[in-house]
């Protein structure tokens, strides 16, 4: 597990279970306002991420991926906070993106977790966890994660911690 600086991490997880768990990790320690971008290829594990994102977060409901519903929310059982997942991959234009009201979900500041981000990339925050995830054979996924900003590093050096102990 190469830690390249701060600001970034290396990993490959040797299985679906893997992937989700290091999600759980992510997921606990989310905060409003957080942003976690997944990046990569159909069967690269974004959804499998986000499963664990969803589960550490504290929903009690399944995480899915919401590719024909363009967004599924989350409550958080101890409190309702709203976890929000995002899949762009059907967005095609900016007028896409004004008509699922996604404007309205940055402004507000929620926790979002974002499939296909590269695809409403001007509503980006600075601040942001990417997580690019790439298929290396059936089991066998790599994941790079790079913070944006301060709160997206200090996310990041929390995850490393929790997950690695480092």
């Amino acid at each position: 597990m190469p830690i390249l600086d701060k600001w970034t991490l290396d990993f490959i997880s040797s299985s679906v279970e893997q992937t989700v768990r290091l999600g759980v990790r992510l997921g606990e320690l989310l905060q409003p306002g957080d942003v976690v971008c997944l990046y990569g290829d159909l069967g690269a594990g974004k959804t499998a991420v986000a499963r664990g994102v969803g589960r550490g977060w504290g929903t009690g409901l399944r995480v899915t991926s919401p590719t024909f519903t363009l967004v599924n929310q989350y409550p958080r059982l101890k409190d309702g906070r709203v976890l929000y997942h995002v899949d762009c991959y059907r967005l095609e234009s900016a007028a896409d993106v004004w008509t699922v009201g996604l404007e309205d979900i940055f402004d507000d500041r929620q926790t979002m977790i974002i499939e296909w981000p590269e695809r409403l990339a001007h509503l980006l925050p600075a601040d942001r966890l990417e997580i690019h995830l790439a298929y290396l054979n059936e089991t066998r996924r790599s994941l790079r994660f790079s913070a944006t900003g301060p709160r997206a590093a200090n996310l990041l050096a929390d995850f490393k911690q929790s997950a690695f102990g480092v």
